[in-house]
């Protein structure tokens, strides 16, 4: 469990100090959209989920646009342990077979989503669930994966779901409208079947459309880190291929950089991975000037 920080000893003007500090990129992000890809223990914590809340909270009281993209392995792994099932993974990938895409639906589209819907209302904030389905957001089809060592191999994940486009235009109308939209990672088909898509890719994907100032992912890590689990601060293309090369970045990790060098390279401005486990992760990249996590460059 994370100890809440006591704050009652700091006097009025280191206060003040704090928040005249914040000002500068307060004026920076005014306006701007952020994408916040919301995983890992931050979602488990009590007192880190109230955090994050919190924060998001503060963003759009200060007139930033803050988008949530949740994932939910932990819990999607909890109920189907409790159904008697086995969750598997193909590099990285959750293998979901109809009866796994049921309990994806359950867990992101019910519990987790509302979880979180409640926590940001609590804090004061106007949440609104989303599923790709609402306002026809995310179209998908199934995911052809190639194997990583012989891309001439394709594996079967199952409802596994490759994002064909995603319309931001809900999203668009919700943020106008003052309220902060959670989405859960379910795209739909053709013939109106589900799809269970990784959040990161989703949050990525999402945060290109949304021509977003930031893409920020919370992980269970300080951000990436080498052999020596020295922290990266920065990351190029050429850099990640050889870190995927070594075996360095392996397994849930490849999608995760994979999108986020996408977004990067497609025009959202800074992309970083940080680590949700520290409490109000989100406001010390946002409003501190202090280097944290990893972040990705587009070259």
């Amino acid at each position: 469990m994370t100890e809440p920080t006591d704050i009652t000893s700091i006097a009025p003007r280191d206060k003040a100090e704090i928040l005249a500090q914040a000002l500068p990129y307060i004026r920076k992000y005014h306006g701007k959209t952020m994408v916040i890809k919301y995983g890992g223990n931050a979602m488990t914590d009590p007192a880190l989920q109230q955090d994050f809340a919190e924060d998001v909270v503060l963003l759009k009281l200060v007139g930033i646009n803050p988008v949530v993209v949740h994932g939910g392995g932990p819990q999607i792994e909890t109920l189907l342990k409790r159904l008697g099932k086995q969750g598997q993974f193909i590099q990285g990938m959750r293998v979901t077979d109809p009866e796994t895409m049921e309990v994806v639906e359950w867990v992101l589209a019910g519990e987790v989503q509302q979880d979180i819907v409640g926590l940001i209302n609590q804090a004061g904030g106007k949440a609104v669930g989303l599923t790709g389905r609402d306002g026809a957001m995310i179209r998908a089809q199934k995911l052809r994966m190639a194997d990583q060592k012989d891309p001439s191999l394709q594996h079967d994940v199952g409802q596994v779901g490759d994002i064909v486009s995603i319309d931001p235009a809900v999203v668009k109308a919700l943020q106008d409208d003052q309220f902060i939209p959670v989405v859960s990672p379910i795209g739909f088909g053709e013939q109106n079947e589900s799809y269970n898509i990784n959040a990161d890719v989703v949050a990525a994907k999402l945060a290109t459309v949304l021509q977003a100032e930031k893409l920020l992912m919370l992980t269970n890590i300080r951000g990436v880190l080498d052999k020596d689990m020295q922290l990266l601060t920065e990351l190029t293309p050429r850099r990640i291929d050889e870190l995927v090369e070594d075996g360095t970045i392996s397994g849930g990790m490849i999608p995760k950089i994979a999108g986020a060098l996408d977004a990067a390279k497609s025009g959202v401005n800074a992309v970083h991975i940080i680590d949700g486990r520290v409490p109000h992760a989100l406001l010390l990249e946002v409003l501190g000037n202090e280097p944290f996590g990893t972040m990705i460059r587009s070259h």
